[in-house]
């Protein structure tokens, strides 16, 4: 357990930020999983807004360190591919 009063303010902030990550974390993955399901469905028009609102949440995940930005373009790039093969 934290002793030190710098320790003891290191746990509360770094609990706050654990709850803010996992909130990108969620908005991250649930944003991913639209896309797919919307693939699979064969939805044309809901993929193409759910896909940038999935480059959106993916880009911030990066940006803040919730994942690494190649992650990020990874994932971006596997979910256009996706998209495209869809759309034809």
């Amino acid at each position: 357990m934290a002793i030190t009063k710098n320790a003891k303010k290191a746990i509360r902030v770094s609990e706050r930020k654990r709850v803010v990550n996992d909130r990108r974390r969620r908005t991250m993955r649930e944003s991913v999983k639209e896309v797919r399901s919307g693939v699979l469905a064969k939805d044309p028009n809901v993929t193409k807004e759910t896909l940038s609102l999935a480059f959106k949440a993916l880009d911030k995940a990066a940006k803040r360190g919730v994942i690494k930005k190649g992650t990020a373009d990874r994932k971006k790039g596997r979910l256009a591919k996706a998209v495209a093969k869809m759309g034809k």
